[in-house]
């Protein structure tokens, strides 16, 4: 009788899921349809790493003009400066520039101690900055692979420490970290480059689910990754596509109001173009040879400058 009760227990359970399933996917579709609500960053804190030009110096931009406090990190003070005087001579103020090596753990801590103690508590972290070297595995010196993995990956869990133990206290906070559609997809001569935003994701992922499980879904602190494409930064001097409109290039001004919108209405997960994330996914669960044939007749490619 228990055995019965039990089995018939867990079917009701199983089907409860499935119907979960199905409300979580109507819902999905009806945000594509009526999309969420913007919510307003007036007044909030906000840290952009690689702000000195770029996508970086486009979100510090965007950022500034709704009105919320933007401190901007990049290892270029020059550069860092200049996003900052833009900001200014466009009458938003305050705005802050601070010089900040994120591939530095110590650097890191230190920064984020005078940026807590010179502006506040930041409540919407941007981890921007990123470097890419697009070359053959072989032809990457150890130092290459190391600068590429420390600053692409590594920077995450230190940023990651420096301001979300203020988020927590306030219950209050939202990050930002870009990845790539390379980090979903790895393609030649981006042997480093992929790998480093994969670990975006994952560490994205991990993070938002310790999150999710711990307060049991009653943590206020929000988790966006963007998957930008084509972004013309000049990181990418060669490229060509079969089909250049399913892979159509942002300039770093357009990307980066997507990547301000998408945290805006709280998206988990968004590729730039958004079609990329279904595709990509799709993609993935085929068998490697289908997975091959299917990228042969796309024919996205890279090319090396060397």
């Amino acid at each position: 009788m228990m055995k019965t009760y039990n089995m018939l227990l867990l079917l009701a359970e199983i089907l409860f899921v499935l119907l979960k399933v199905a409300y979580y996917i109507c819902e999905d579709v009806y945000k594509l349809i009526v999309p969420t609500k913007k919510k307003s960053v007036a007044g909030e804190i906000v840290l952009i790493t690689g702000a000195g030009h770029g996508i970086g110096k486009e979100l510090a931009i965007g950022y500034a003009s709704l009105g919320a406090t933007v401190v901007c990190w990049d290892i270029n003070d020059e550069s860092n400066n200049e996003t900052m005087s833009v900001i200014k001579k466009m009458g938003k103020d305050p705005v802050y520039a601070y010089r900040c090596n994120v591939a530095d753990e110590e650097e890191v801590f230190r920064v984020a101690e005078k940026v807590k103690k010179e502006v506040g508590d930041v409540t919407i972290l941007v981890n921007n900055a990123g470097i890419g070297i697009i070359k053959l595995f072989l032809n990457h010196s150890r130092d290459e692979i190391q600068r590429v993995m420390n600053v692409n990956a590594t920077a995450h869990f230190w940023t990651l420490k420096a301001f979300l133990p203020s988020m927590i206290e306030k219950n209050h906070g939202h990050i930002v970290a870009l990845s790539s559609i390379a980090g979903l997809i790895g393609a030649p001569y981006g042997t480093v480059y992929c790998p480093t935003k994969s670990a975006v994701k994952a560490i994205m992922e991990a993070v938002s689910e310790e999150f999710r499980i711990f307060s049991n879904g009653k943590s206020d602190i929000k988790f966006s990754t963007i998957y930008p494409g084509l972004v013309h930064t000049g990181m990418v001097k060669k490229s060509k596509f079969r089909f250049p409109w399913l892979m159509s290039g942002h300039s770093p001004r357009e990307a980066a109001l997507l990547i301000i919108d998408a945290q805006r209405r709280n998206y988990e997960n968004i590729t730039l173009p958004p079609y990329w994330l279904p595709l990509c996914n799709m993609i993935r669960t085929l068998p490697g040879k289908a997975r091959k044939c299917i990228l042969d007749f796309l024919d996205p490619r890279i090319y090396p400058d060397d």
